[in-house]
């Protein structure tokens, strides 16, 4: 029956669909992305961009990706970073190392912290909120993008607390913002094999929402490229669609959507399943395509330079990508998987410009910033 249905699509009438922001079914999104030109879809998502970005600005951010602790028990099959713990290398980042890391951060230009770690099992809710108060207490100027739904999730459960007393309670303390990280692919079948001491992908959508109630921003992300189906990347853009169309009325909800691919250098899904990221830079463009396309109420879409390289994520900008994320004064987590590109403020605007567009600085909730005149420029030192 399906495919059926499937030849009887027009692509046509699919773009003109997309066009007219209507929500593409799972069928129509992967019939698109497995049967339409690259060149056409770019135009469809390009025209979307335009629409919904009228500015026409490429944004993109300084930050550092700071972690609280490398220890945790969610034991990702896909990631070098964590610790077990009691390990030798496990650490519980003091204060004294936040207050070398954000004046440098300040120094480059930054005011935001993106504050993540593992899934520590004896870091309850105190200890974030006493953080979160200290570090405010010290910069009342730093936005903290902070934690995720799975921290949050573990959270709950050392507690023994919802989700919206948790999200209440960070968010009293000085959280900002919330990222979209542990979205991996949002089934549960990938989960199980992937990420499966994390919390289930309907837990990563309901924190979502309790955060939009409490009228917290929040991105979304999908890590792809590993173990999941093409139709699985559908279903995960339907959800956070859906998602976002619940948020209230006063909240912003997701204000970003980011997808990256699956690194796989040493990881263990590598080395012990031999899974390996065989994702090309076209297939990533596509994606990137088919996200503006299925997501016609997320306004931004960031293409990931980090994992894809400054190539690709360029031609994603003619794509329906209108975000070129971070410079990463700091990130640990996915570079240990292999990512191995990296940008300063000056290159990241250098490549921006190199693809036809202007660039512009901004803060977490895409409001523009101008420029520090003090600001130094980077030594990548990672």
């Amino acid at each position: 029956m399906r495919k059926q249905k499937l030849k009887l699509m027009n692509l046509a009438d699919l773009y003109q669909k997309a066009l007219n922001f209507e929500f593409l079914s799972v069928d129509e999104g992967v019939f698109l992305f497995e049967q339409a030109p690259l060149t056409e879809l770019m135009l469809v998502a390009d025209e979307l961009r335009k629409k919904q970005v009228p500015h026409g600005k490429v944004t993109w951010i300084i930050d550092r990706n700071l972690n609280t602790t490398n220890v945790c028990v969610a034991n990702c099959k896909f990631c070098n970073f964590y610790r077990i713990p009691g390990h030798a290398e496990a650490y519980i980042t003091d204060i004294e190392t936040y207050k070398q890391k954000i004046d440098e951060t300040i120094r480059y230009g930054g005011e935001q912290l993106l504050l993540q770690g593992g899934h520590h099992p004896e870091l309850g809710l105190a200890f974030y909120t006493d953080l979160f108060r200290q570090l405010k207490q010290l910069y009342p100027n730093v936005k903290l993008h902070a934690l995720g739904p799975p921290e949050v999730a573990h959270i709950c459960k050392l507690e023994k607390m919802s989700h919206r007393e948790v999200l209440l309670a960070l968010k009293e303390s000085g959280l900002d913002s919330l990222p979209g990280p542990g979205a991996e692919i949002l089934t549960d079948r990938v989960r199980r094999l992937i990420s499966k001491g994390k919390c289930g992908s309907q837990e990563w959508l309901d924190i979502m929402h309790e955060a939009h109630k409490l009228d917290i921003t929040t991105s979304a992300t999908m890590m792809f490229g590993h173990v999941e189906t093409v139709r699985e990347r559908f279903e995960h853009l339907e959800k956070i669609r859906e998602v976002q169309s619940r948020k209230p009325e006063h909240a912003k909800g997701f204000i970003a959507f980011i997808p990256w691919t699956f690194q796989d250098v040493d990881t263990l899904l590598a080395r012990i399943r031999g899974v390996h990221n065989l994702s090309t830079p076209e297939e990533y463009i596509r994606m990137i395509a088919m996200s503006r396309i299925m997501l016609p109420n997320v306004k931004n879409i960031q293409a990931s330079w980090l994992t894809v390289g400054k190539q690709t994520a360029q031609i994603c900008l003619q794509a329906g990508a209108n975000d070129f994320g971070s410079i990463m004064i700091e990130e640990n987590v996915v570079s240990a998987a292999g990512a191995p590109h990296r940008f300063t403020s000056r290159s990241i605007q250098e490549a921006i410009r190199e693809a036809g567009f202007e660039p512009q600085l901004r803060n977490q909730q895409y409001e523009f910033r101008a420029i520090p005149e003090t600001m130094e420029e980077q030594v990548i030192n990672y």
